[in-house]
């Protein structure tokens, strides 16, 4: 079942042919977990959903509150009979149609659907996974690039080169050939101990879960955090590299062109994360 501006639809929704999102790609959207009926850091996707909205000058409606789209989630969770379980939620927000490039109205309408996973908690991959860079197509790197937009033909593409190269992900550069992020998330390089993430003006997407370690890691005094620029040059002298999203948590990565990497601090920032999920 899916939630229609508010409404819990027996079957799938129907969008009309004229919708924004589908014919323009003029909509946002946040991918949340939960945990055993628990939303997960819902503070932070709905701040960034919100400053999403103002950058994409859509009209926030007055009941956008962080209590009624909360409510709204747990709704359709209920609904589903997943209430007390794990599960995905995606929550889109379309512009209403009306209008070519330029829209007759910024008014918005949201989705909500949901599936349930099996994992509880932050599992640490222990598996092989291969990674190399995607150098078809670049990131421009401005302030619309760090948002979540149903605009994700680059993501695509990229996908389909990373499975016809038998790879588990691609890492993406920006126009200025840095390192921004990985195809479905942010990544962070450790070497020694200082731990480095590309800065959002460099392109990467404003992520919850980027969000959410940095937080960690900053409060661990053997460690040292930098928010630079990623060269492709520092990848192979890297100890470790791990990509992070609000799905699998942290992903460690196996091995990048010819160098093969540790995952001690990827399985210690794990455990930690776990941690403060379960203390709340």
């Amino acid at each position: 079942m899916t939630n229609f501006n508010g409404t819990i639809l027996e079957e799938n929704i129907i969008l009309s042919t004229q919708n924004r999102g589908y014919t323009y790609g003029d909509a946002l959207f946040e991918t949340i977990k939960t945990s055993c009926g628990e939303i997960l850091f819902w503070e932070d996707h709905y701040f960034r959903l919100m400053a999403s909205m103002r950058i994409m000058r859509m009209e926030i409606p007055m009941n956008f509150t962080m209590e009624f789209l909360e409510a709204e989630m747990y709704k359709t969770l209920e609904a589903n009979d997943l209430s007390k379980v794990s599960a995905r939620i995606k929550f889109t927000v379309h512009r209403n149609e009306g209008g070519l490039y330029t829209p007759i109205t910024n008014d918005v309408s949201y989705v909500i659907s949901v599936n349930s996973i099996s994992e509880d908690f932050y599992i640490h991959n222990e598996d092989f996974y291969q990674v190399d860079l995607f150098k078809d197509y670049y990131v421009s790197p401005s302030l619309l690039s760090t948002l979540k937009t149903n605009n994700k033909v680059l993501n695509i593409v990229g996908s389909i080169y990373a499975k016809e190269n038998s790879l588990n992900n691609c890492l993406l550069l920006n126009t200025n050939k840095q390192v921004i992020e990985a195809l479905n998330g942010n990544i962070f390089l450790v070497k020694g101990n200082i731990i480095k993430t590309p800065p959002t003006l460099d392109g990467c997407l404003k992520g919850v879960m980027r969000t959410q370690i940095i937080n960690i890691i900053e409060a661990l005094p053997e460690y040292e955090l930098l928010e630079d620029s990623i060269s492709p040059f520092e990848l192979q002298k890297a100890d470790e590299i791990f990509i992070t999203n609000v799905m699998v948590g942290i992903q460690p990565i196996s091995k990048y062109r010819k160098k093969v990497f540790i995952k001690e601090v990827s399985k210690m920032l794990l455990q930690r994360l776990n941690v403060k999920i379960r203390l709340g």
